[in-house]
């Protein structure tokens, strides 16, 4: 039997497995397909619109936000297990070095995080889920921050 604190679902107590995060498609399904990552992702821009911190990121990103909402939410798709929706659309992607030409330090990825955070706080999504997304989303925040560094940058 699993516990809160681990990365499943306890809150199953149908005869189907409990979702088993970064498993298959274990954290796809628990952020409720598609429609629960867009929700997350429209959620986490509205955000980086409002919070404060979060301005010097939000001016890293055009001002019509549809492309920006539209990529992560594929990249969510696929880096959750999903359907690989932004290969479909734009091709592979990897993280840090498509945020090179972008100066992102520890001030750009704490607030970047507490958009997310924010974000994730409205959703309906597990306790543990949240924790689990939140702590697995800082990892590629941190490659970024790595590599600006390595480059000289900070």
């Amino acid at each position: 039997m699993s516990t809160s604190d681990d990365n499943t679902d306890p809150g199953n107590n149908s005869a189907e497995p409990a979702l088993q995060y970064g498993v298959a498609d274990g954290s796809f399904r628990a952020a409720g397909g598609e429609a629960g990552i867009l929700q997350l992702v429209q959620a986490f821009y509205r955000h980086m619109d409002e919070l404060p911190q979060a301005r010097g990121v939000r001016a890293m990103h055009a001002a019509d936000l549809a492309l920006s909402i539209d990529k992560l939410a594929c990249f969510l798709s696929g880096w959750m297990g999903g359907p690989r929706r932004y290969m479909e659309k734009y091709g592979s992607i990897a993280i840090p070095p498509a945020h090179a030409h972008l100066p992102i330090t520890e001030v750009e990825k704490a607030a970047w995080l507490a958009c997310m955070e924010a974000a994730l706080a409205e959703q309906d999504y597990t306790p543990a889920f949240k924790t689990y997304l939140l702590t697995q989303l800082a990892v590629p925040a941190g490659r970024i921050v790595v590599l600006q560094e390595n480059m000289g940058r900070r």
